[in-house]
């Protein structure tokens, strides 16, 4: 059996591990103006097309 630096094992996961943690952020936050602006135009309409069914029982 081969001998292992732990220390290039450590620091190998550590990498991989901010790696994983970069690629949920990117898929998280990572959005264009556009897209985020589009996705508010839809978040605004939505509310807009909610608000006009509701019933007024006063």
């Amino acid at each position: 059996m081969k001998p292992v630096n732990l220390n290039q094992f450590r620091k190998r996961k550590a990498r991989a591990e901010d790696k994983a943690r970069a690629d949920a952020n990117a898929v998280k936050f990572g959005r264009s103006k556009a897209e985020k602006t589009r996705d508010a135009a839809e978040a605004d309409i939505t509310a807009r097309r909610l608000d006009g069914h509701q019933r007024d029982d006063e």
